[in-house]
């Protein structure tokens, strides 16, 4: 930390704008370390709102570019997300289920939550919340998280001077640790990531499969795992079935575990219909499948989609 110390005395709110902007465009560098030491200086040298007013522009920059990416490519923003990020995949589906059920209030809070803040930004723009209404509660968001370090580091500023002090006395192996611990960190979230991938490699059947079991008239259990709205607004595969938890387990009472079951979304790597599909295998039932790309596949070769008329 003593290092971090230095950057901030010799380049001041440069250091603050800067990680927080890497931190919220999806890169995995945490800037609460710097927030901290960056409050606990303040106490010393000035008044901690100009980092505030730093970090909450950073944050903006980098929110309105995901805003603006959603409102042009739609959900395949969603796609890269997944792919830059070192969460797993199912954040897509959980942020689907807040949003779904408070709207862009939870621009408020989901910063607070890892792996959820940019995809509720994309969200925002995927669905076309008014960017006068976005601004406001992205700002109202982000000054609330940003502000927390920043208090506590003023709150524990002694703490953080000892730690300095030890760093700083430990010279080269200091910065040893320092690096250590990002390192370990990175690794911890890659292997996270590797382990949920693993997950997902089961069985997939293809749009071609499906399309031939519906013509051949074997007419299988299809699940939609999609929130509601989305079904509703995107419109699903004809006869498939709400595959939201509070809807599958009453469904699924009128089929045997040896039925044909077919389960679908529109996020990245299938995730949110693999995680659905090894819950069901749990629960006795044997034939299961995640349809391979999804209903986006199944659009982009020709097959029907009809409006929803039911959540």
């Amino acid at each position: 930390m003593q290092h971090i110390s230095h950057l901030i005395q010799q380049y001041g709110l440069l250091v603050v704008f800067l990680n927080v902007l890497l931190e919220q465009s999806g890169l995995p560098l945490p800037s609460y370390p710097i927030l901290l030491v960056a409050g606990a200086l303040t106490l010393a040298g000035g008044p901690a709102t100009p980092t505030l007013v730093a970090a909450i522009a950073a944050a903006l920059i980098a929110d309105v570019a995901w805003y603006i990416a959603g409102a042009r490519l739609g959900r395949r923003v969603l796609t890269l997300l997944c792919k830059i990020s070192l969460s797993p995949d199912s954040c897509v589906r959980q942020t689907e289920n807040v949003f779904t059920r408070i709207g862009p209030w939870a621009l408020l809070f989901v910063k607070f939550v890892p792996g959820l803040g940019l995809v509720t930004v994309a969200m925002a723009g995927i669905t076309g919340v008014s960017v006068p209404l976005f601004l406001l509660l992205d700002g109202i968001g982000g000054t609330v998280y940003f502000a927390v370090p920043i208090v506590l580091g003023r709150i524990f500023h002694d703490a953080i001077d000892a730690t300095l002090d030890t760093l700083a006395q430990l010279g080269e192996y200091g910065t040893i640790i320092l690096l250590g611990a990002f390192a370990l960190y990175i690794a911890i979230r890659w292997i996270q990531r590797q382990a949920f991938i693993r997950q997902l490699r089961m069985d997939r059947i293809s749009v071609d499969e499906l399309a031939e079991m519906i013509d051949g008239g074997k007419n299988p259990v299809i699940f939609d795992v999609r929130p509601s709205d989305v079904r509703l607004r995107e419109g699903i595969i004809p006869g498939a079935l709400s595959g939201q938890p509070s809807d599958i387990q009453t469904v699924l009472k009128k089929y045997p575990r040896e039925a044909e079951i077919v389960i679908y979304c529109s996020c990245p790597n299938e995730a949110s219909a693999a995680i659905a599909a090894r819950d069901l295998k749990r629960a006795g039932f044997k034939k299961i499948r995640p349809l391979r790309g999804g209903i986006e596949a199944w659009a982009k070769a020709g097959r029907p989609v009809e409006v929803s008329r039911a959540a």
